[in-house]
């Protein structure tokens, strides 16, 4: 049996903190001076987390690695497990050339590479923010704006501005869900704090987007798409958050932005549209993401269909799996649903890892 002492070190939080902390001193110092790559930087913060504990929280080895074993468990199911299945689907889509189609779907809202920005890095990207998380919309999202002429290093910086307010309900709400149980507070009521606050920085994120993209003058000349698509996510995720539920948060929010902007830019548009060129400096047309795939016929078919409007089969193919995953997340949040699933979850304790907090009672 382990007591956690919070003041081993002197009995001094300070000193204690200064210890505590230097795992993640490590792990940013491989990572971000060293260049160190990230699978050996995690081993050498677990390696230092492993020391601290055992030589300043007098922790007893074989407890020191079951908690390391059951952080790793933790860590696969369900961090890891949502982010491998995201970059199946990913992949999935790349192999089969959908990609491609995923692409001009997007781009065919409007010829404007601004509001192209708010569809692609705002709304999919909170799509994917809520669907996996843990990076796949920086991923996946920028690949597909240096596709339409984004240079890669402002693509990438774009998607993770875009992504600052949807990661608070990222990845099936794991962050609420995860917070829950730490704290023992309800999951309801943590999501309905933070679904008052994340909405007031969603509000002002396509604005921001669209700054970046093409300074403030371009955003002047394109605030209706950005008041429209911030607006509506920004409702849409205090509603969803504080009546309805965490894990569909941003898919509702993400859903209900994206048809407003695509319902305005039926009866408006940009008095002066903006290419990718004027943004990249970049002549012609940049080529498609995911060209190398095993389905080179359907990539030259959409590059050589580019114009021309989309068959409705290669797009209900190409967002097939997204909707899939919608359907199944809306489903399985029903209380009936939840209730039965409850029934076929078993709790258990982590073998061997006996521990008691300050106060002498089990950790939750």
């Amino acid at each position: 049996m382990f007591k956690q002492v919070l003041d081993p070190v002197s009995h001094s939080l300070g000193w204690s903190s200064l210890f505590a902390i230097l795992p993640l001193l490590a792990l940013f110092v491989l990572l971000g001076v060293m260049r160190v790559k990230a699978q050996w930087a995690s081993l050498a913060a677990l390696l230092v987390a492993l020391i601290v504990a055992i030589a300043v929280y007098n922790m007893p080895l074989g407890q020191g690695l079951d908690a390391g074993l059951e952080g790793a468990a933790f860590g696969f199911f369900p961090i890891m497990w949502i982010v491998i299945n995201a970059l199946w689907i990913y992949n999935l889509t790349v192999e089969t050339g959908h990609f491609a189609v995923l692409r001009r779907s997007f781009s065919s809202v409007s010829t404007d590479i601004r509001i192209q920005v708010i569809m692609i890095a705002f709304c999919f990207g909170a799509l994917l923010e809520a669907l996996a998380g843990f990076g796949t919309p920086a991923a996946i999202c920028g690949v597909m704006l240096v596709s339409l002429g984004l240079r890669p290093l402002k693509a990438a910086a774009v998607c993770l501005v875009a992504d600052t307010a949807p990661v608070a309900f990222g990845a099936i709400a794991i962050p609420i869900v995860t917070l829950a149980q730490i704290t023992g507070l309800p999951k309801h009521t943590l999501s309905e704090m933070v679904g008052r606050q994340t909405p007031i920085l969603a509000f002002f994120l396509p604005f921001l987007l669209v700054t970046m993209v093409s300074g403030l003058r371009g955003a002047r000349q394109v605030w209706p798409a950005a008041l429209t698509a911030g607006g509506v996510f920004a409702l849409m995720q205090f509603v969803t958050s504080n009546y309805i539920s965490p894990e569909l948060t941003d898919i509702i929010a993400t859903l209900c932005s994206a048809a407003a902007l695509l319902a305005l830019m039926q009866v408006w548009s940009p008095k002066e549209p903006m290419a990718s060129s004027s943004v990249t400096g970049a002549t012609g047309r940049p080529a498609i993401a995911g060209a190398a795939t095993h389905d080179a016929a359907l990539e030259r078919r959409v590059a050589a269909d580019e114009g021309r409007p989309l068959p409705r089969a290669d797009k209900i193919l190409a967002f097939a799996p997204y909707i899939i995953i919608i359907i199944v997340l809306g489903v399985a949040s029903l209380h009936p649903i939840t209730k039965e699933l409850d029934k076929a979850t078993n709790v258990f304790k982590w073998p061997s890892l006996h521990v008691l907090n300050s106060k002498g009672k089990a950790p939750s």
